[in-house]
């Protein structure tokens, strides 16, 4: 039910329109002096307000200027008894939605009430919706709508404000840094460090003083003291990207560090404390590297506290046009420019074609040329493309079976003329037809270049 605030210093003015509005099936709150309306404007929401110009003390222009400040897209509608506009006229341009003079037709009035109403309407749903979209299909620039992927978003979004280690699992380019990022920025820890490191990326001789820091004169070359990365990352996130990767060593030091929130710095021997949320990634299968002895079992406990698996691209295929969307978007801003390929590859992948291609096309729209080889060549299997939607989907009603297969030949003709530039010859090799026959069938299906 909308909420109407009516000011208005005169009684009888103040109790017609409350009555009148309640029969509309608004609630209504009545006030007698701009004060007390100030006041209520500052703490509370409403949807419209109706506000006489003409008052002691506070007048509804001052109503209207507060009103405007704190909730810009809330109409105000103007009462003022003189048949003089230049008040009313100020009022439209510091923002308000419309006046009305006394006497007044109820009718009329009626209808402008109804219309900023909607208008208000219109606004609150139309933000609404621009949230739901921002929330559901692009979560920290994780886009999707695909049931995984929104699962996965359901679960950014239940564990974000726990304090337990979360591990992310999936195949390489499927965005796990990108669900660290979402989970950090949607927690308390938000204004707090996100720092990441690949355990892979560095040698194992570097990587212990990068996580932990060092102590002048711990070894040659450390000429003053550094700070490691779990002490930049106090108080906020730490991913520990390709956590497979770390060497036995340091295993046991982010053992500790889980266990006990402190370790020591390389060559020192004071204990540092730190209060640090881990996510930690891997593509790898981390039973098998158990079995295989290659990474710690009571580590692997410490770290799959919350698991979080991302499905490959191939396994959301839905969500393809989303993300070509958003990459386009993406490689048009930054280069500042206005498929039947089975893909193989994952997020990441995909980010990088869209990137190429935005980057080397001069016209408006993406061609073959500006594609990798490995797409423009790809051989494809004209018949099962065609005919593997049949299976699930023949229509209720029933089809005419010749008429489909006709269809099917047709398209496959066209597609043999493409790729072969309409080299007639060519095509009837490529379909193992003789010439005679494939000249039979150009007839019969009344095909011609344009």
């Amino acid at each position: 039910m909308p909420t109407i605030l009516v000011i208005d210093d005169e009684r009888s003015m103040r109790e017609f329109l409350s009555i009148m509005l309640e029969k509309e099936g608004y609630k209504v709150i009545a006030m007698d002096n701009g004060n007390d309306a100030l006041d209520f404007i500052k703490k509370n929401n409403y949807d419209l307000i109706i506000t006489d110009i003409k008052m002691p003390k506070v007048s509804g222009i001052n109503i209207l200027r507060e009103s405007m400040a704190l909730h810009t897209n809330t109409p105000v509608i103007m009462i003022t008894a003189f048949a003089s506009t230049d008040v009313a006229v100020e009022a439209m341009k510091l923002g308000a939605y419309d006046y009305i003079t006394k006497p007044f037709k109820v009718d009329e009035i009626k209808v402008i009430i109804k219309n900023a109403i909607e208008k208000k309407s219109l606004f609150d749903e139309n933000i609404s919706l621009k949230e739901e979209l921002k929330g559901r299909y692009q979560f920290s620039n994780i886009v999707g709508k695909s049931d995984k992927i929104q699962k996965v978003f359901e679960l950014i979004m239940k564990v974000a404000n726990s304090k337990s280690t979360v591990l992310i699992t999936g195949e390489s380019g499927t965005g796990k840094e990108l669900v660290a990022r979402g989970i950090h920025h949607n927690s308390e820890r938000r204004d707090k460090p996100f720092v990441s490191i690949s355990c892979g990326a560095i040698p194992e001789t570097l990587l212990e003083s990068e996580l932990f820091g060092h102590q002048k004169g711990a070894f040659t070359g450390a000429d003053s003291d550094k700070k490691g990365l779990f002490e930049v990352a106090d108080g906020g996130t730490f991913f520990l990207d390709e956590v497979s990767e770390a060497p036995p060593s340091i295993q046991a030091k982010l053992l500790r560090v889980l266990q006990e929130k402190e370790f020591k710095r390389v060559g020192g021997v004071k204990d540092i404390k730190v209060n640090v949320r881990v996510i930690a990634a891997t593509n790898k299968n981390l039973h098998k590297l158990i079995e295989d002895g290659k990474f710690r079992e009571d580590l692997y406990y410490r770290l799959n506290v919350i698991p979080i698996e991302l499905p490959s691209l191939r396994e959301r295929k839905e969500d393809i046009p989303l993300l070509v969307s958003h990459f386009i978007n993406k490689y048009n801003s930054i280069n500042k420019k206005g498929e039947r390929y089975r893909w193989r590859g994952n997020v990441r992948e995909l980010e990088n074609v869209i990137e190429r291609a935005v980057t080397l096309e001069i016209a408006d729209n993406i061609y073959p040329e500006s594609l990798p080889d490995e797409i423009r060549n790809y051989e494809i299997e004209p018949l099962k493309i065609l005919i593997e939607p049949l299976k699930s989907d023949i229509p209720s009603e029933g089809l005419n079976l010749e008429d489909y297969i006709s269809k099917i030949e047709k398209d496959i003709i066209l597609n043999a003329l493409e790729k072969t530039g309409w080299v007639k010859k060519k095509a009837a090799e490529l379909l193992n037809m003789s010439f005679r026959s494939f000249r039979y069938k150009l007839q019969k299906y009344d095909i011609e270049k344009e």
